[in-house]
């Protein structure tokens, strides 16, 4: 899962063996076998440079965007948002945006993570300075109670509208309800 978390938490990063050893504290035979059988079953591609041979997924395999998704899910800010849930507030919803999920640069009007609820904002801006810190960007998000999501979605709110329009991954909440 280690190696997984990885590439798919930095998804067009490529990784060398000594990189991803470093990276997840793994046995380098270990790390050996799990990459010859991710490019066996087609989930992973590599490429030498030099004496280095580097790896990456495989954007065209059919459970990439599903495992992508997941991964976003299980580790990394989704993990942390779940596991501080009780501490964030009495949160509805919370949505990462396609585009930080896949990791595509976005511009300053994108939102990266939506929470919709009545949230300790102190809470959420500590657990977003960590991951800021780790993936070495800015995090963009929007905060809204209830009332007022839903008030801008009946108004047809250009920047509400903008953030269903886009792709997401949803960590907490269902999407149909969100969208509708």
């Amino acid at each position: 899962m280690k190696i997984l978390s990885l590439f798919f938490l930095n998804p067009d990063k490529k990784y060398h063996l000594r990189e991803i050893q470093r990276q997840t504290n793994e046995a380098m035979n270990a790390i050996r076998r799990e990459m010859q059988h991710l490019q066996d079953s087609g989930f992973a591609s590599a490429e030498m440079r030099g004496n280095r041979k580097y790896y990456i997924m495989r954007h065209d395999n059919p459970f990439y965007f599903d495992l992508l998704e997941l991964i976003n899910k299980s580790e990394g800010l989704g993990r942390v948002l779940l596991a501080k849930k009780a501490k964030l507030g009495k949160v509805k919803f919370i949505m990462l945006s396609g585009k930080y999920v896949r990791g595509i640069k976005h511009s300053v009007n994108d939102v990266d993570l939506l929470l919709v609820g009545h949230v300790v904002l102190p809470e959420v801006l500590q657990v977003l300075k960590q991951e800021e810190q780790r993936r070495g960007t800015e995090i963009n998000y929007t905060v809204m109670t209830e009332d007022e999501f839903k008030f801008r979605k009946q108004r047809k709110d250009p920047f509400v509208e903008r953030i269903l329009k886009g792709s997401r991954v949803m960590i907490l909440g269902d999407e149909e309800e969100l969208v509708k």
